[in-house]
């Protein structure tokens, strides 16, 4: 089995029996007062927990798709298990500003893995910005859903109330990029050139 469709199967799994039992779901998402009881496993585990069906799915075939690609381009660089590692840290990178934010707020909470698949996404728009991305079955090119994706999310973690954490999906984006980066520095040239060669530069 694939790293990919191991951390969907483990994820999943998690995410079905916590829906069964809400005192371990409770016990393994962010919540402020908890990690400041020293509970600091929730910064990571809170990325293998969901609200329901549709927030796992969504989550879960964003990562079989771009997770499939990014564990081949990656693993040949740092292994199976810094690949592993890269997506664990997507979850902690991505939670730590809303950490700071909300770290005094009992009634804060937070779970899922979007910040872990917004890195995997990222990183693979960097290495293919003009790639097809179905979006509710629209084809989009990869590099307009990225702007108008980090564009609704900076607005949306000012001013919506959708009880979605939009600041993950920022910090985890962000992470996948600067790691992908940093892994093969040629790529960020190259996204360059891809960028603009279809507009005649």
């Amino acid at each position: 089995m694939s790293i990919t469709l191991s951390l969907i199967a483990i994820t999943s799994l998690i995410s079905v029996i916590a829906w069964q039992r809400p005192a371990l779901l409770h016990s393994l998402l962010y919540w402020p007062p908890g990690v400041r009881r020293g509970q600091w496993w929730r910064m990571l585990t809170h990325g293998l927990v969901h609200a329901d069906g549709a927030h796992l799915a969504f989550n879960m075939i964003t990562l079989f798709f771009f997770g499939s690609i990014m564990e081949r381009v990656m693993v040949p660089y740092i292994g199976i298990v810094g690949f592993v590692l890269f997506y664990l840290a997507g979850i902690l990178i991505a939670i730590l500003p809303t950490h700071v934010q909300h770290r005094n707020d009992p009634n804060y909470r937070s779970l899922g893995a979007s910040g872990a698949v917004s890195a995997v996404l990222f990183a693979f728009i960097l290495l293919d910005p003009w790639a097809m991305l179905f979006v509710f079955f629209v084809p989009v090119p990869a590099v307009l859903f990225a702007v108008v994706y980090v564009a609704y999310s900076i607005w949306a973690t000012k001013g919506a109330r959708d009880n979605i954490n939009h600041s993950a999906h920022l910090w985890g984006g962000a992470w996948g990029v600067v790691f992908m980066a940093i892994l093969d520095p040629q790529s960020v040239g190259r996204f360059m050139y891809e960028l603009f060669a279809p507009l005649g530069f």
